[in-house]
């Protein structure tokens, strides 16, 4: 018997909302409901999700009042806030991190887990590392499973741009970590003012001040190729999202470090050429035949002032990978002025690997192995 047939109860507790956990938590959660599952939702912080969610969402939440106390327990949220489990169940956690180390309080809560989920391989070699020492190095191998992210394909389709200009574009939160320092230097290093490109940033960050937005936007602003950058507000849903991606040729990610990278899938799956570095997470779906890598060469402390503080590392770019960076971007906007940037297939077809369904049945056979 598949264990499809099985339907399985599982309490659930993830945010709910237009944030990398809460859509992760959303899609995930609404996945496992699709496969038949039983699901008792128990959400972090407040729901901010389209409409069309509503209903199914007030069914999956009640659910919750009776929970079945002996059903594992999945909990998708940081590493240093995994004591919040509900009933008797199996304890697993789901966090999704950007760096190669975890701070004592965070192996202290990690510690505390009968299982973990994981998105990628190359988290879960991070696991096993730093917990090996805590509770055996066997037994964290046989029960952290490799959970992918998956990407809307009926939101996210494939789209070839209509514009005549060639347009860039970045939609992670403003961020040291995610190289927004790095993308407008090598914009200006790419570029000059009769070059007929623009560079879109879609990068409001809900954590920040006004005056913190304000100096990465001045950053922008007051570069060399300053009036070609345009910032696009934060949009509210997926397909509003979508409206944008669709209008642009290439995406680009000079991220230090991702948990995820759920925007460059999303460009993928748009059939976009990828612009992003070789390392971390996003390393379980980019590869040199979807994406143009970019090569990192050593890590380095961690560190932007605000959330990192050197307590892990990440990627070090510096003038070579800014140049590189810089060439692929001229590349792609040389085929665009040719007429010969074409949908990125290899990405579709990779982005067709990773449907939030596959993430579902990922999470059911983690439950199911003892």
């Amino acid at each position: 018997m598949s264990f499809l047939d099985t339907t399985h109860n599982i309490n659930l507790s993830c945010p709910i909302n237009q944030l990398g956990y809460g859509i992760a938590g959303l899609n995930i959660a609404n996945a496992l409901d699709n496969l038949k599952q039983s699901v008792s939702l128990f959400t972090i912080g407040s729901i901010d999700v389209p409409e069309v969610y509503h209903e199914k969402l007030k069914t999956l939440i009640s659910n919750s009042r009776m929970p079945d106390w002996n059903a594992p327990s999945i909990r998708i949220w940081h590493q240093h806030d995994m004591t919040s489990f509900v009933g008797r169940g199996e304890k697993i956690g789901f966090p999704i991190f950007e760096l190669n180390k975890f701070v004592d309080l965070e192996l202290h809560h990690l510690s505390y887990l009968d299982k973990w989920f994981v998105c990628s391989q190359w988290a879960k070699d991070i696991l096993v590392d730093q917990l090996k020492g805590i509770r055996g190095e066997d037994y964290v191998k046989e029960n952290t499973f490799v959970v992918p992210l998956g990407v809307d394909r009926e939101i996210f389709r494939e789209t070839a741009s209509r514009r005549k200009e060639t347009i860039f574009f970045n939609c992670g939160k403003w961020e040291v970590r995610k190289g927004h320092d790095i993308l407008i230097k090598a914009f200006d290093e790419a570029f000059n003012d009769d070059d007929e490109v623009e560079l879109w940033m879609m990068c409001d960050n809900p954590f920040y001040t006004e005056e913190e937005t304000f100096q990465w936007e001045r950053l922008y602003r007051t570069s060399k190729m300053g009036e070609k950058v345009r910032m696009i507000p934060r949009q509210e849903t997926q397909q509003e999202v979508y409206d944008i991606m669709s209008q642009v040729d290439c995406g680009v990610f000079p991220s230090r470090g991702e948990g995820w990278n759920l925007e460059l899938l999303e460009m993928m799956s748009c059939g976009k050429k990828v612009i992003a570095t070789d390392y971390s997470a996003h390393t379980e779906f980019a590869n040199e035949e979807n994406c143009m890598l970019v090569q990192t060469e050593e890590l380095e402390e961690a560190h932007d002032s605000k959330w990192f503080r050197g307590q892990g590392e990440w990627a070090k770019i510096d003038e070579k990978q800014i140049s590189q960076i810089a060439e692929y971007m001229r590349e792609v906007h040389e085929k665009k002025k040719k007429d010969e940037l074409n949908i990125n297939q290899a990405g579709v077809d990779t982005a067709k690997k990773f449907s939030w369904s596959n993430s579902a049945k990922k999470v059911i056979e983690g439950i199911e192995k003892e």
